[in-house]
């Protein structure tokens, strides 16, 4: 079945003003969605970054696969490849470690690649999961995303979610979020407030939310020192503690006095980085995500080497629309070594550009669709108005610091700060 077109659109939707080692997130998240168009009326959907960055590297791309064969997965890496070849742009998006050559060629194939395997699943009537090798479960279960927030963006009115800044109004942001969604694990983004004060919140998680799985991803705001007291304060509390400090070698340094496992999605971020980071012992829990990872079939291959090594699987993720979360259930589905929940953004959203109904989360799961492909309709009117938004926000990229300046001027990122 041959492509006759690829469309990609930039869009944009609000997002609230969410803290992290960075800043604060800007008014409006970014995405970029992509239609392969194919023979016999079948079309593909894609959803990934939507940075300007990203975006003129895929059009590279889209612009070369007309008349490509949707089934031939190989060839369409060949293509990106030899589109872009070492092009090299600034791909850290959100707090995913370093950018490389390698990590740009897989995150610019991922988006064409789940496109493909959405195309191919309606032409053979057959759901995503089933092209990845079939269920190994039939529903997939996420974690509350809890952040520290400012109440309302600059020059605006206030959200309804609040301000949070205290252990207080963090149980109330994730009793809200477990009501909603009924969320068995909670994660709460770290690495804004100084230590002992994110402590004394997972604390106050712990006894608000007894037998919930707690997590920290403070994106590396310590260094080795603060994150081994860290460790030893919050033992028998989390279940894991994500990138507490920068790099391998200092992840090692405190996965060795740590008693809970180390997850990373920041300093395990591509193939090459496995057998430094698993030599060393530095990991316990590799954070995947397809999206820069190289796709779903490559998700599945860095589960079967996790495995091998008796390393744990979880997924990460970053402000994201119902394509992208479509995705992330399909391949989690079909990945039999899945060994935590699921990370996602999908409670701080309020539009989307797929149909209403396709996901929802019952008990903090969502249930594998069935329909062909993906199982997501493509709302032409709500694209239309997510790209309007784009073109109107004026974003081009990322730049939770710069955002952030403008609330504090002398900000600096916390990157092993503490």
């Amino acid at each position: 079945m041959k492509i006759l077109d690829a469309v990609l659109t930039p869009v944009a939707f609000a997002d609230p003003p969410l803290l992290n080692v960075m800043g604060v997130h800007e008014p409006f998240a970014l995405r970029s969605v992509l239609r392969l168009v194919c023979a016999d009326g079948v079309v593909g959907l894609g959803e990934s970054y939507g940075d300007q960055a990203f975006l003129d590297q895929a059009r590279k791309v889209a612009a070369e696969l007309p008349g490509h064969d949707v089934f031939d997965l190989p060839g369409l890496r060949r293509i990106v490849g030899r589109t872009l070849g070492d092009a090299v742009f600034a791909d850290e998006h959100g707090l995913t470690g370093g950018f490389s050559v390698s990590k740009t060629l897989a995150s610019v194939y991922s988006l064409f690649e789940v496109a493909a395997l959405d195309a191919q699943g309606h032409y053979l009537n057959r759901p995503v999961a089933d092209l990845l090798g079939g269920r190994a479960r039939d529903e997939v279960e996420f974690s509350a995303y809890l952040f520290y927030k400012y109440g309302a963006h600059l020059d605006a009115e206030p959200d309804d979610w609040g301000e949070v800044l205290t252990p207080d109004a963090l149980v109330g942001e994730a009793r809200r979020m477990v009501d909603a969604y009924g969320f068995r694990s909670i994660k709460l983004k770290g690495g804004v407030l100084p230590p002992e004060h994110e402590i004394e919140g997972v604390r106050a998680l712990a006894d608000a939310f007894p037998g919930h799985p707690l997590r920290i991803d403070p994106n590396a705001a310590w260094v080795p020192k603060t994150s081994i007291g860290v460790a030893e304060q919050l033992d028998g509390v989390l279940e894991y503690l994500e990138d507490p400090t920068p790099g391998i070698d200092g992840m090692a340094q405190v996965a060795e006095r740590a008693n809970m496992p180390l997850a990373t999605n920041m300093c395990v971020v591509r193939f090459a980085d496995v057998e430094p980071a698993f030599r060393a012992r530095a990991v316990g829990v590799v954070l995947s995500d397809h999206h820069f990872w190289g796709g779903l079939r490559d998700t599945q291959a860095l589960s079967v080497t996790c495995q091998a090594f008796g390393v744990g699987l979880s997924m990460h993720s970053n402000s994201h629309l119902g394509i992208s979360l479509a995705a992330m259930v399909h391949v989690a589905a079909a990945t039999p070594h899945l060994t935590y929940a699921c990370d996602t953004h999908w409670p701080w959203k309020t539009t989307d550009v797929i149909a209403p109904g396709a996901l929802e989360f019952r008990g903090g799961a969502v249930a594998v669709p069935d329909r062909p492909g993906l199982g997501v309709e493509l709302d032409p009117d709500a694209l239309a108005r997510a790209h309007e938004d784009y073109v109107r926000c004026g974003l081009t990229k990322r730049d939770d610091v710069s955002y952030m300046r403008r609330f504090t001027g002398s900000f600096e990122p916390n990157t092993a700060r503490w």
